[in-house]
């Protein structure tokens, strides 16, 4: 790591909001991942801004971070910065039926937010355990809802510290896929549109909603959600389950017992662990059912 890079951030910025060899599996829900060289939790689009400069000044590459929930880490780590959006990002605020949000806000907060407003729309989100700038990297979704029918505008910082705008129609949503998978941009602020609606109701849908997600998902155990896309025509899960491989562990990587479609860390599992289970599911419902399966989440890092 250059040292001068780091003298430079702690002259500039907070040092309580700057880490140096930060752990990844802390900050992914996997609870897998090696050491970032500097990870930094900034407060405002100005900061972002700042320091996407600073580590273009010393050469460093920038990985951007929301809250790690569909990131597997490799074991070698993350060379250079780690941008990680939190709560210092995550302002809330309403405008009638449009609440803009900062990036670090957890889907669920701003889902809770919208319910206490009487606003309808975030309820599908409410059980998503990511952030609100992941969420719209990846339009995220879940029973029927998605991210591109809420947005309306974006605000970004580029890879060269200039700040950005976008509106909903320049956003390219499509099935977990944004513009910003083309782009190196950070997302740090949110406009959403809602409708009114009868906070009671929105309470009501958003219990049922988090009832079936407990259900039917492996939530006592650390994982990335969803490993695989949904292929056309069929349901990763079910192609997994009658491919026989409910419950195949390697490490301590497993296929969920509960739900075939999700990879589960039962306890210590490494992100090594974690891609030769994925190869071999890959291959065995390929060999079974001649269908590709294409991971969901993102592998950054260092093997």
């Amino acid at each position: 790591m250059n040292g001068e890079f780091i003298e430079a951030c702690h002259k500039t910025f907070d040092p309580e909001r700057l880490f140096i060899n930060a752990p990844m599996r802390f900050h992914t829900t996997f609870c897998i991942g090696g050491p970032a060289d500097l990870l930094f939790y900034p407060a405002s689009i100005d900061e972002v801004r700042k320091i996407i400069q600073t580590a273009k000044l010393y050469d460093q590459p920038i990985t951007l971070l929301g809250n790690g929930s569909n990131i597997l880490v490799r074991d070698g780590g993350i060379r250079g910065l780690v941008i990680r959006f939190n709560h210092t990002m995550g302002k809330i605020v309403a405008d009638g039926t449009i609440i803009t949000v900062g990036a670090g806000a957890l889907l669920k907060e701003v889902a809770s937010f919208a319910q206490q407003q009487g606003l309808s729309g975030m309820e599908f989100a409410s059980g998503i355990p990511g952030s609100v700038g992941g969420a719209i990297f990846m339009n995220a979704g879940a029973y029927e809802g998605e991210m591109k029918y809420i947005v309306t505008h974006v605000r970004t910082v580029s890879s060269d510290g200039e700040i950005h705008s976008y509106s909903s129609s320049e956003l390219e949503f499509g099935y977990r896929h944004s513009v910003f998978h083309e782009r190196e941009e950070a997302i740090c602020e949110v406009r959403i549109h809602l409708r009114m609606g009868e906070p009671s109701e929105i309470l009501r849908k958003m219990n049922d909603l988090n009832s079936q997600r407990k259900s039917k998902q492996p939530l006592e155990y650390p994982s990335a959600g969803s490993t695989f896309k949904r292929p056309p025509g069929y349901f990763a899960g079910t192609l997994i389950d009658q491919a026989g491989l409910k419950g195949f562990t390697v490490g301590g990587a497993q296929v969920s017992r509960k739900h075939a479609g999700f990879i589960v860390n039962i306890g210590g599992a490494t992100a090594t662990d974690v891609q030769r289970l994925i190869t071999t599911v890959q291959e065995r419902v390929y060999a079974s059912r001649s269908v590709p399966l294409i991971p969901e989440l993102r592998i950054i890092g260092e093997p």
